[in-house]
């Protein structure tokens, strides 16, 4: 294809790898539509066909560069579930709110946030998920005992994927 065709506003040509990036972006996140405005250039990208699903809202992350202001939730985000383990105590499970990778410090030197056994305030924060180079604090959201971590440093995490379970104070 080359970049011929390929200009911006000002008649300087695209970089087609940025484009590349995109569609990649598109592939990891299962999007079937993406719009991106950078300066002079406005790039609209579909994909068609069976293996796409229709579209549920706006993708759920973007690089940093092109992330959209936060929407004002309607409704409050709800508590993590509980689940009952056969054994022990009644406990809380924290669910990873997005897709990403899971750190447990906030640098490589530094010692994790939480292990088992420690106290959690809903302020607490437990990790840290990367995604797309955009690195998001997760906070404990209840207060309680960290009874076991469910991932492992560096783990990739789905969305709603049990992360840890707290006893609840």
């Amino acid at each position: 294809m080359g970049e011929q065709g390929l200009e911006g506003k000002g008649g300087e040509p695209l970089d087609v790898k940025k484009v590349h990036y995109l569609v990649r972006l598109m592939k990891h996140y299962d999007l079937s539509d993406l719009e991106v405005t950078d300066g002079p250039y406005r790039v609209h990208l579909q994909r068609r066909g069976p293996e796409v699903a229709a579209p549920s809202g706006p993708p759920a992350a973007y690089p940093a560069a092109y992330a959209p202001a936060p929407a004002p939730s309607a409704a409050p985000r709800p508590e993590p579930a509980a689940a009952e383990t056969s054994p022990g105590p009644k406990t809380i499970v924290i669910e990873s709110p997005m897709v990403g990778t899971y750190y447990s410090s906030g640098s490589p030197e530094a010692p994790p946030f939480v292990s088992i056994g420690t106290a959690v305030q809903p302020s607490t924060t437990l990790c840290i998920i990367e995604a797309m180079k955009v690195f998001t604090d997760i906070p404990a959201g209840v207060s309680g005992t960290i009874a076991e971590i469910l991932v492992k440093n560096g783990q990739s995490v789905e969305f709603g994927q049990p992360m840890f379970r707290v006893v609840p104070a």
